[in-house]
């Protein structure tokens, strides 16, 4: 096998493992573990794996003082972001959340051009206006019924919080800190949000089951690390561009798991909108400068499904 093939078929699977957060979350959720608690554990799981990643490569944990509220501040970001799309699943299914989620890049672009004056093209602006078209699509369903707006207000403020996340880090010191170590101390101070709303492990919930914890070690190997991993090689490989948009199969995925195994509905007209977005999605890193500033960090982070969208 060659190396491009190599390549792609790494950057697939990084975006397949991304997709099978419902896959380990949503039994979890079922024994009535609530979102805090899943993500104090897969946060608290997930740490040790990278710093052994970070040894393994001969690295250190050292930080500059300078450093230190930077990361404090994206740690906060990336927890803030999780938190949001953990609720905006009482709203969605979890496949419809994820591809509305995947409009990322786009407020990337639109961030980058507002605040940093990099040039909004014609392509962009005919992206947003296709994703927003996507968005419309997926917004009324094919019996009638409508999302809810809170539900897409949460993941829009999911994802914004993610693309000033991804700015941020690229505009500030932290740039030149190693991807390992950023992820690791983002983490970690991100931690400390379910830390508090856990009010310090008094109301953490503890699986009874032991398979239940092979549930959250999943999430933490298989979303975090092996994702990271396949994806960091897969730029090695086949380059940036590409790899970013195998990221289309992220929400393919998660829709796949979904209609297969949680029986959510998936009618022609979802169909269409989930194939716009994610469309204009990939024209738009394919356009752009914006593709630096998404692979280093588009799958250091997956977000968890909360359970089957309330109806009414």
């Amino acid at each position: 096998m060659n190396v491009k093939a190599k390549g792609y078929i790494l950057g697939a699977i990084a975006a397949a493992t991304y997709g099978m957060n419902p896959l380990f979350a949503l039994p979890l959720y079922k024994t009535g573990m609530d979102p805090d608690s899943v993500l104090f554990f897969r946060y608290l799981f997930a740490i040790p794996l990278l710093g052994i990643m970070i040894k393994a490569r001969g690295r250190n944990f050292k930080l500059k003082r300078k450093q230190i509220l930077p990361l404090i501040i994206m740690g906060l970001l990336i927890s803030i972001s999780s938190l949001a799309l953990f609720q905006s699943y009482n709203y969605m299914e979890a496949g419809i959340a994820s591809t509305l989620l995947f409009v990322y890049p786009i407020m990337v672009a639109l961030i980058m051009s507002f605040f940093f004056k990099e040039k909004l093209t014609i392509q962009t602006v005919l992206c947003i206006l296709l994703a927003l078209a996507g968005i419309g699509l997926l917004y009324k369903g094919g019996n009638g019924a409508t999302l809810s707006l809170v539900g897409i207000g949460l993941v829009m403020a999911s994802s914004l919080s993610y693309a000033i996340y991804i700015v941020g880090v690229n505009q500030s010191v932290l740039k030149d800190v190693a991807t390992l170590k950023l992820t690791f101390y983002v983490l970690l101070f991100g931690l400390t949000l379910f830390l508090v709303r856990v009010d310090f492990g008094v109301h953490l919930f503890i699986v009874d089951k032991w398979y239940l914890w092979g549930n959250l070690l999943a999430l933490a190997v298989f979303p975090t690390a092996i994702s990271f991993l396949c994806t960091t090689r897969a730029v090695q490989y086949i380059g940036s561009t590409p790899t970013a948009i195998l990221g289309a199969l992220e929400p393919v995925t998660a829709v796949f798991f979904g209609v297969t195994i949680f029986g959510e509905s998936l009618t022609p007209r979802l169909i269409g909108g989930i194939l716009m977005i994610i469309l204009a999605v990939t024209l738009i890193i394919v356009g752009s400068n914006i593709t630096i500033y998404l692979v280093r960090f588009r799958k250091l982070f997956p977000k968890l499904p909360l359970k089957h969208k309330t109806r009414g």
